[in-house]
Parts: structure tokens; C-alpha cells; sequence
């Protein structure tokens, strides 16, 4: 009977040391090892002073970013990633990683932000396998109010950002939504006469609105597609921009780092820059446009412009109206772009009468490579519209 007391006594002894054994304790500063390459930094780019270990949580104690060549830092403050616990694989998960409040004072200005943080993160053990698990991930990053003052008065706010990601089932891409809401600007202490009376006319001395994003990547292809990225003023309107591109492959983005990478470390900047100018020509050639959309949709702006444009030439808003409408067609004629000069002037028309939206979409047969844009751009931008498949509608 003792016998077996003792031998259940010891085990369980061997077990607490086990548990307490620092062989098996949370890695703090392999993980900050890993979390610095998956993010694509330089060496000393991050600094700290400190990697601090209790349990799942582990602290970066006096973080200061900036370059690896003696030029000034920006201090972050703390870093604290709860909840971190190491995969089979050798990544890292983190639970959430909290960042230091924000509060900088520069002359009369002071600019502040709290509730930072990231949640959901996978670090993985090595980045430079190029697969989609090779990737910093993280399920949300999230800041809360920020607030902008001048001598104590607030000029700029924003009340929250929030910008998710989630992976597909099978690791063949992600989908991204984001969200900026709260956004404020009191344009009323600008102090330039002219300025002060164009954005008095048009209703713009407190602006208030949001910002939406929503997209997806799909890694095997590179098609990158951003269905909505759109800002929404108060008062002013709605400005949505949708495009698709495609080629933006996991090797693309890993050449582009390497890119990055070589130019920072080459002393000769001149010659860095004419490398990296010559390497980027050889990755645009792995890109494509597929489509792009851009819509504005009027909440009462272009009233007020019509009127403040009419005022300056001592007409009304509406007879400013009608000179835009009847000075269109010869300034299209000068563009030189047949195929576009009917249906724009048809659409100034449309949305001078009765201004609600106004859409610009370019939507060619087949992808276009970039280069061959860039080209076309250069040499006969007349083209532009035919080989984009360019088209332009209002108030549809």
C-alpha cells in the first residue's frame, strides 16, 4: 500500500515539473521572431526592450519602429498578446494583441487613439513556404475613437475602425470587409477667406460620415477584387469604387517584398531605385485589369456647386447649369474619343437636370495586361476608352 502511495506521489511530482518545465514554456521571443518576419520587417526595424513571459500572455515591453539605419523612431508603447499558444507546426495562435493607447503632442496639436488591438492572429513558422498559411493572419483589427485636436478644440475625429478577414473553407483565398465610422472634420478654423467661402457655399464646415470596404482574394489565380470601397458624407454624397485585378499571386507578392527588400539595403539609392524601377517593370507584366467601376451618387452637393460656380460668374445655378451642358459637347470634341462623346454628353445632361448618380465603368472583353494600359497611356491615350471597354451612364 505505501508502496503504491509513493509511486502515485512521484508521478504526479513529475508531472507539476513537467508542466513548470521552461522546456515546455511559451517561446516569447521565438514568437516575436516569427511575428517580425511574417510581417515582412527589415532587421531592426522593430525594436523592444523587453520580451516578458507569464503563462498565455506575452508582453514586448518599449516597442519603437522605424528604420535599421540610426533615423528617427516611433514609440509604441507595449505590445500585450494574450491568450498565445504555440501550433504542432511551429506558429504561433494569439487570442488578441493589445497595443498601447496613443496620445502625441506636436506643437498645438494632439492626436489620440485607443482600443487598438488585433484579434484572431496565426503567426505561422516559416513565411517563405508561399502558401496561404505562410501569411500573417488575423480575424479582425480594430481601433476605437481617435480624436484630433488644435489647442484643445476638435478638428478631426473618427469613432471606430474595424477591418475583418476571414479564409475560404478549402485555404483558396480570403474575403475582407472594413468599416470606418464616426468620421468628423470641422472645416470652420480654416482661416483662408476663399477657401472659408467655397466651403461655407457648399455645406462642407462640419463634415460627418463613413467609410465601407468589402473584397476577396483568390491566391490561385492572384484575382484581387474589391466590390465596394466607398466613402459616404452627409449632405454631399456617396463616392464607390469597385475594381478587379488579377495576377496578384502569392509569388507576386513575395518578389515585390524581395524587391522592397534589396532596395532598402543597397546604400547607392540611385542605383536601388533603378533596379527596383526595372524589377517592378518585369512584375507588372504578371498583372492584368480585368474591371472597374466608379459611381458618385449626389446628396446635394451639386446644387450647391452649380450655385457657387454661378454666383462667381454672376449667374444663377441654374443658368451655370445650363452653360456646363452646352459647353460639354466642344470640350469632349477636343478629347478626341468618339466612342465616348455622345454617351458622356448625354449623361452631363442626364445628371445636371437632376443630379442623383453618376457612373464611370470600364468593363473590357478580356483582361487587360497593365503594361500594355501604361503603354497605351503614353503613346495614344485617345485609345484608352475602346481598350477598356470604358462606358458612362447617369441616374440609372
Amino acid at each position: 500500500m505505501i508502496h503504491f502511495r509513493s509511486t502515485r506521489l512521484l508521478l504526479a511530482s513529475a508531472a507539476i515539473a513537467a508542466c513548470a518545465s521552461p522546456a515546455l514554456a511559451l517561446d516569447g521571443p521565438d514568437l516575436v521572431k516569427k511575428m517580425i518576419a511574417a510581417s515582412n520587417l527589415q532587421p531592426g526595424n522593430l525594436q523592444l526592450g523587453d520580451v516578458q513571459v507569464s503563462g498565455t500572455t506575452v508582453t514586448l515591453k518599449t516597442v519603437t519602429l522605424g528604420d535599421n539605419k540610426g533615423g528617427p523612431r516611433t514609440a509604441i508603447g507595449d505590445i500585450v498578446l494574450e491568450g498565445a499558444a504555440e501550433t504542432g507546426d511551429g506558429g504561433y495562435t494569439i487570442d488578441k494583441a493589445r497595443f498601447a493607447d496613443v496620445n502625441l503632442t506636436e506643437g498645438k496639436t494632439t492626436i489620440t487613439a485607443s482600443d487598438l488591438y488585433l484579434s484572431g492572429v496565426v503567426v505561422p513558422a516559416d513565411p517563405k513556404v508561399g502558401t496561404i498559411d505562410s501569411i500573417l493572419f488575423y480575424d479582425e483589427a480594430h481601433a476605437g475613437p481617435v480624436n484630433v485636436t488644435v489647442e484643445g478644440k476638435q478638428i478631426a475625429a473618427i469613432g471606430e475602425t474595424s477591418i475583418t478577414m476571414e479564409r475560404e473553407d478549402d485555404n483558396s483565398g480570403i474575403s475582407f470587409t472594413g468599416s470606418v465610422d464616426g468620421i468628423f472634420a470641422d472645416l470652420a478654423t480654416i482661416d483662408d477667406p476663399k477657401s472659408k467661402e467655397a466651403i461655407d457655399s457648399l455645406g462642407l464646415t462640419k463634415i460627418n460620415g463613413k467609410m465601407t470596404m468589402e473584397g476577396a482574394w483568390e491566391a490561385g489565380p492572384g484575382t484581387l477584387e474589391v466590390s465596394e470601397y466607398a466613402l459616404d458624407l452627409a449632405g454631399v454624397g456617396r463616392l464607390d469604387l469597385a475594381f478587379s485585378i488579377s495576377g496578384y499571386t502569392l509569388a507576386f507578392i513575395k518578389s515585390l517584398q524581395e524587391t522592397t527588400a534589396a532596395m532598402d539595403a543597397n546604400p547607392n539609392k540611385e542605383a536601388a531605385q533603378q533596379a527596383a524601377g526595372l524589377a517592378m517593370l518585369g512584375l507588372m507584366q504578371q498583372i492584368s485589369f480585368n474591371s472597374a467601376e466608379i459611381t458618385f451618387a449626389d446628396d446635394g452637393v451639386t446644387k450647391r456647386a452649380l450655385d457657387y460656380s454661378g454666383k462667381s460668374q454672376g449667374v444663377s445655378g441654374e443658368q451655370m447649369g445650363l452653360m456646363i451642358k452646352g459647353m460639354a459637347p466642344l470640350f469632349l470634341a477636343q478629347l478626341n474619343i468618339p466612342s465616348l462623346q455622345n454617351s458622356l454628353s448625354m449623361a452631363i445632361n442626364s445628371f445636371i437636370d437632376n443630379p442623383k448618380n453618376f457612373t464611370i465603368t470600364a468593363a473590357p472583353a478580356n483582361p487587360v495586361p497593365l503594361p500594355m494600359i501604361i503603354g497605351a497611356a503614353q503613346a495614344a491615350p485617345t485609345t484608352l476608352p475602346d481598350m477598356l471597354g470604358v462606358s458612362v451612364t447617369a441616374n440609372n
